[in-house]
């Protein structure tokens, strides 16, 4: 094995995660503050950045096309470099171009994003050996949260730095996306220069896209005829119910003004208590709803994580109807629900593992994530339109009221899980 086939896996895999994780949260979290500070109303804002989720839904098409077409090096560094362009573009665009162009971007971006997911997924498997993989999963994955943790909150601070110089809200993020992407690609000029050369990285020889598109379809007739398949796609679909609601209006409600029911927070407020402090909340709940699963069990887990996904987004409700002073119920607030969501979403992704058990559970565990996907997009298409009508307060009530359909779902698909799955045999 040549030096080129056996990298210190140090060097290329944190550089590789960071790109997963940094474009997925510029995507997702710095397109509604950007659209926010450019004046879009809530009802666009919300239609316009769910639409943006699209790309990932289309992975399960685009897989076959990067696994038959060139290398997964060439498509990760590719790719690399497409975010890189596409960011800095977006940067140099926002005070000066329409918002028909600036959307295209973040939507190429979010191609470009879902494409080197599949593509740096797929050559992390082939560019170490399987004892490696299992070393390095934590690496990947602490890598790729801290880069939502930066995209999520510390560009919102720096934006929200300049903004407290002088700067105007728009230009303030022209800077910090074009600066992102300076940082973008030094790291991709690094992974063109470190990522090995595996033999095993090749396109897969034998078979078309035709030829693979029809496989895939025929295990979407398999995914179809699984036992209790009506239950389990009304779990994936409605668990995250009031959290599918509330997502794309969690910013717009922090950044208005109190005269129309927001909080009032600025950006670097909003970058610390959303992008921050939350998703730290955010991991810590998710660590110890892995313990809790591994412990007990999904079945017996299912009940009280869905309540802890559920009852917290109570907090947006009463910081809508108390409007607190300060920003520090904002946070307590913001952390309690982060908490309770990682906690909660345990049971979703151990449920989509249950289900996804058999002779095709990679694929099956790939199209429960697309159903994971629509279950967030289709309500965030129509959230806005229904704050605007209805006004913050009353919005949050009705998040509450989804709860119960949270527990209804849950209560339905609990009777149908094997007691013992996901339970520690020691």
């Amino acid at each position: 094995m040549t030096d080129k086939t056996r990298r210190n896996p140090w060097l290329w895999v944190p550089p590789c995660y960071i790109f997963e994780g940094l474009p997925n949260a510029i995507v997702n979290t710095v397109s509604l503050i950007v659209f926010k500070n450019m004046g879009i109303p809530n009802d666009k804002l919300t239609f316009f950045t769910s639409m943006l989720a699209f790309p990932w839904i289309l992975k399960l098409v685009l897989s076959p096309v990067v696994d038959t077409v060139s290398k997964k090096r060439t498509w990760t560094i590719l790719m690399q470099m497409m975010m890189v362009v596409c960011t800095f573009v977006l940067g140099l665009s926002l005070p000066r171009c329409t918002l028909s162009l600036i959307l295209i971007l973040f939507l190429v971006t979010a191609f470009a994003s879902s494409i080197h997911d599949i593509a740096a997924d797929g050559f992390y498997m082939l560019g170490l050996d399987e004892h490696t993989q299992s070393l390095f999963v934590g690496v990947r994955n602490t890598f790729f949260r801290l880069a939502l943790l930066c995209g999520q909150g510390l560009l919102a601070i720096i934006a929200g730095i300049f903004q407290n110089k002088g700067v105007d809200s728009v230009t303030s993020w022209s800077y910090t996306l074009m600066g992102c992407s300076v940082v973008m690609a030094g790291f991709s000029i690094w992974d063109l220069v470190v990522l090995p050369k595996p033999a095993s990285d090749m396109a897969r020889e034998g078979s078309s896209i035709s030829s693979v598109l029809k496989e895939l379809g025929s295990l979407f007739v398999t995914f179809f005829k699984k036992k209790e398949i009506v239950s389990a796609l009304l779990f994936l679909l409605l668990y995250r119910l009031p959290e599918a609601f509330s997502l794309k209006i969690l910013i717009p409600f922090l950044k208005d003004s109190p005269d129309v029911g927001g909080l009032g927070l600025d950006d670097v407020q909003v970058g610390l208590a959303n992008g921050t402090i939350g998703v730290v909340a955010l991991l810590v709940g998710g660590i110890l709803g892995g313990i809790a699963g591994g412990k007990w069990g999904l079945k017996k887990c299912l009940i009280p994580m869905a309540l802890s996904l559920a009852l917290p987004c109570a907090v947006y409700l009463y910081l809508a109807v108390a409007q607190p002073a300060g920003v520090l119920p904002v946070y307590i607030c913001i952390a309690v629900d982060q908490f309770g969501y990682g906690f909660g979403f345990t049971a979703y992704t151990l449920y989509m593992l249950y289900f996804s058990r058999g002779q095709f559970q990679t694929s099956h565990y790939a199209f429960c994530t697309v159903f994971m996907t629509f279950s967030m997009m289709l309500p965030g298409l129509v959230a806005g339109k229904i704050q605007l009508a209805i006004g913050y307060p009353a919005f949050f009530a009705m998040v509450m009221a989804c709860c119960i359909v949270t527990m209804a779902v849950t209560l339905l698909t609990r009777s149908k899980v094997d007691a013992d799955y996901g339970k520690s045999k020691q």
